[in-house]
């Protein structure tokens, strides 16, 4: 970058309509002060009047005096800016350069136009271009020849589907995204707990397909993973079929655009698509989750790419699952429930919520293993047209998940083993006993859905009792 000590700058560009408009006004400055220089961002020969102009084409000049609109006049003395003028406005420039008469016969005011080193995606380029990012990541050098995408493959990167190039342009993209520092540390990620910052964070985003103002989101889900009761370090353990879900909460999942409605568990949403998939690759990439490694999954489940979407909060009767989990009413959060894949429950006859209940009971007690109590919790995605038969009959939600508790009493001479023929099931010795299928608190309710359609899914969890399994955890979503 060319240094200029003491004078006046002038930065603009031949595209201005204001900037070649003051044509005139530069000559007649070049006569009069003791020392102008003229940056052009797009033609090293404008203005024609001016002998040696500076070429900033790659707006290194433009950058570093952080333009934002041309024509731009500043006042610099013993290397410092003592002030500037944006735009064209006659009377100030005349105070600002103490040349009366300045720009005679020329319009009082215009406004210039926006600096070519604002324009969209440039401020990340330019930071890159003259090394001023802050990230501290390791740079990883691409042969030429290289395929961007198959290295990423080749270096282990994915989860099988492709990933975007984390470039540095990108990841200052993502950054942008929130106020965090990205030196922060968010903690350590199981199972090899490694140190995780928001910009590695980040990068995983961008490999995801993230949007930056998905990031605060990715973040608070990478927060909850971390927190012990998830015991995210067991569900890549386990044999079990289990992976985090993220379910969004507040004005965020409509303002990022997430799905609440039709096919809100599966394609064609990206916001829903990759903020699980950005989890998932943190747990990859930095804490080294890998399948056939530490991921001892017997099955696994298709949400391990991806589990996140937003909930259904149209009708207020029923508080959100967040709130209901403790977070502010009105602000956003994120809860991660560790979920295996979906069963379907249809019931298109039932009328009433006694009637629904146990109709929907008679499928929950399938999780797991329909002889087992206490071993696995789940969360019932109700669909509109189930929950309408709830909000109709005016029940709350605590009146609902105790109707479900009751319907859940099973008779342990059913559920012992050998009973009905099957060897599995409970210890001999509670067969006198009545069980409950779910531990307390172990049944939850989220909604969402499309409006058609008189179904439900049921989410299966991971076993939760004793010193094994995942609690359900909720975090705050900052910025």
């Amino acid at each position: 970058m060319q240094q200029i000590s003491d004078g006046f700058i002038i930065v603009a560009k031949r595209d201005c309509p204001t900037c070649t408009l003051l044509e005139p006004v530069y000559d007649a400055l070049a006569k009069e002060v003791p020392s102008l220089a003229v940056c052009s961002q797009d033609d090293p020969t404008f203005p024609d009047s001016i002998g040696d102009v500076i070429d900033d084409r790659d707006l290194e000049q433009s950058y570093h005096l952080n333009i934002e609109t041309v024509p731009t006049l500043i006042r610099m003395e013993g290397g410092r800016e003592t002030g500037r003028v944006i735009g064209w406005h006659q009377q100030e420039w005349r105070e600002f350069t103490g040349i009366n008469g300045l720009g005679e016969g020329l319009p009082d005011y215009r406004p210039g136009c926006g600096s070519m080193s604002v324009d969209p995606g440039m401020a990340e380029v330019l930071a890159v271009r003259f090394g001023d990012t802050n990230v501290t990541s390791r740079r990883i050098e691409i042969a030429s020849l290289e395929d961007d995408i198959e290295a990423c493959f080749e270096r282990g990167w994915s989860d099988g589907l492709p990933v975007v190039p984390p470039t540095e342009v990108r990841v200052l993209r993502m950054l942008s995204g929130t106020t965090r520092a990205p030196d922060e540390a968010i903690g350590c990620v199981p199972p090899n707990l490694a140190g995780c910052t928001v910009e590695k964070v980040a990068i995983n985003a961008v490999m995801a397909g993230c949007k930056p103002e998905y990031l605060p989101v990715v973040l608070a889900a990478v927060e909850a993973a971390l927190m012990p009761e998830f015991c995210m370090h067991g569900m890549l353990c386990t044999t079990h079929f289990v992976g985090p879900m993220v379910i969004v909460n507040g004005p965020i999942a409509k303002a990022i655009g997430m799905n609440s409605g039709e096919n809100a568990l599966g394609q064609g949403n990206r916001a829903n698509g990759t903020i699980g998939r950005a989890l998932q690759l943190v747990i990859r990439n930095i804490g080294g989750g890998i399948p056939g490694g530490i991921d001892r999954a017997t099955l696994g489940n298709p949400g391990k790419y991806t589990y996140c979407f937003a909930e259904d909060e149209t009708d207020p009767h029923w508080a959100p699952l967040a709130v209901e989990r403790g977070a502010p009413s009105g602000g956003s959060a994120v809860t991660l429930y560790g979920g295996e894949g979906l069963l379907g429950s249809f019931d298109q006859l039932s009328r009433t919520p006694e009637s629904l209940t146990r109709s929907l009971a008679m499928s929950l007690r399938a999780i797991g293993h329909p002889k087992k109590a206490n071993a696995h919790d789940a969360l019932i995605i109700m669909s509109p047209e189930h929950f309408r038969t709830y909000r109709e009959a005016g029940w709350s939600k605590a009146r609902t998940l105790e109707a479900f508790e009751e319907a859940l009493l099973l008779p342990g001479h059913e559920l012992v083993r050998g009973a009905g023929g099957v060897a599995e099931g409970m210890p001999e010795h509670l067969a006198e006993q009545t069980l409950s299928k779910f531990r307390p608190g172990g049944l939850n309710i989220v909604r969402a859905g499309g409006i058609a359609g008189m179904m439900s899914a049921i989410v299966g969890g991971w076993a939760a009792t004793g010193e094994r399994g995942s609690e359900m955890v909720t975090k705050e979503i900052g910025t």
